[in-house]
């Protein structure tokens, strides 16, 4: 490593307050290497500093880069480098005007690592909670190929793409998971505090219970006594199944696949991985990634364990020589639609352009059937809540139904 390398220093985020010309109080953001070089930075722009802080990143509360932010931060390179700017000055002009206090951190850190001697690809490398290996790889290859700019610009367009399908997804769940949720909320507040009035006022009527209400009683009376217990042993179940669930694949693998038959959801996940691999498979091989190794990628892009083993059985049947489609024609994972394109691909030799397509229709596909999702869940949403609160009500109102009769 060149001497200078050594010299250069890594350059943090600064918090600072004091009084310019006039007497009135100022603060801002200087990224600095240390708290000396902000005051002399802050004199010569005519503020007398009170205080300068180092700021802290990505803790205490700060929020964490989102993959939004990488994919906004990759097209802001993308674009500086096509103006012109250097590498190094694009890091600094991006990281100094960022507002999130952790990926400014972020970017200043890969500036220091560039700035003494990394290449950008192994700088990326230092931080794989937030640069994934295809990211880097890419990377890597258009620095190698020199078409850097463009490298960037279609990661940033990836990113940007399957980001859009995961929000979609999540917010075609939230408003049922939220509606469901409060749901059995309300009903605990019912069963816990409002039941037992309709108890005692029952116990007046020196009557059976209808089997119905003498059930939803019961239950009150559970709720009461062992509610905390029952919340308990619930949390615990639920944190006991998602530790389980992250650390062992062959769980991760049955639970994948059986939300792929999901009614509704199911179809929605296939066509979302479909798209996923289709527009990873699309951006490596246009970078110039030989196909086996793009494979290697395009399986952890998947985001389903199905698909990711299918894909990774794919990748050895190719690098044994197999043609691509006959790969994806083993696996029984793939509509012939998508093989059949991928086959015109790999013989027109335009594999890339093919996948893109077919990455264009799914992610069209999904929206479609989100909005779908949409319209098919409210409905069942309103019937549920029907069945939960209605179900409640009818409980307590059928012994009085009962009582009229018989006068």
């Amino acid at each position: 490593m060149p001497p200078l390398a050594k010299s250069r220093k890594k350059d943090f985020p600064f918090l600072w307050e004091g009084r310019d010309r006039r007497g009135n109080k100022v603060r801002g953001r200087t990224v600095a290497s240390n708290k000396h070089a902000v005051w002399l930075e802050l004199q010569k722009q005519g503020i007398v500093p009170i205080k300068v802080k180092k700021q802290t990143l990505g803790f205490g509360g700060q929020k964490k880069a989102t993959p939004a932010d990488i994919a906004i931060f990759f097209r802001q390179i993308a674009t500086m480098l096509a103006a012109g700017i250097p590498l190094v000055q694009a890091f600094e002009i991006i990281g100094s005007g960022n507002d999130k206090p952790a990926m400014q951190s972020l970017i200043m850190d890969v500036k220091s690592q560039v700035e003494s001697g990394l290449t950008f690809a192994e700088a990326l490398g230092k931080h794989p909670l937030y640069f994934d290996k295809l990211s880097v790889n890419l990377v890597h290859a258009g620095e190698h190929a020199g078409a850097l700019e463009t490298l960037l610009d279609k990661i940033a367009t990836y990113k940007e793409k399957t980001e859009a399908i995961k929000k979609k997804i999540k917010k075609a769940l939230f408003y049922p998971v939220t509606v469901l949720a409060i749901a059995v909320i309300v009903t605990v507040i019912l069963l816990i505090f409002v039941i037992p009035q309709f108890e005692e006022l029952f116990k007046g009527f020196g009557a059976a219970l209808p089997p119905f209400t003498q059930m939803v009683v019961d239950l009150s009376q559970l709720m009461q006594h062992h509610g905390l217990e029952l919340a308990a042993v619930l949390f615990a179940a639920g944190w006991g199944f998602a530790y389980t669930l992250k650390r062992s694949r062959p769980m991760q693998e049955r639970m994948d696949r059986m939300l792929l038959h999901v009614p509704i959801v199911g179809p929605i996940l296939v066509k979302a991985a479909i798209a996923r691999y289709a527009r990873t498979l699309a951006t490596t091989f246009a970078a110039g990634v030989p196909l086996v190794e793009a494979l290697s990628s395009v399986a952890g892009a998947t985001g389903n364990i199905v698909y990711e083993s299918a894909v990774l059985r794919m990748k050895d049947e190719v690098a044994t020589g197999q043609r691509l489609q006959r790969a994806m024609e083993n696996t029984q994972l793939f509509p012939n639609m998508v093989v059949q394109m991928i086959a015109v691909g790999e013989e027109s030799g335009s594999l890339d352009q093919m996948a893109s397509k077919v990455a264009d229709f799914y992610e069209l596909e999904v929206d479609s059937a989100v909005d779908s999702m949409s319209s098919l869940l409210e409905p069942l949403i309103m019937a549920v809540l029907g069945i939960l609160i209605g179900g409640l009500v009818i409980a307590m109102y059928l012994p009085i139904f009962k009582l009229g009769s018989v006068v």
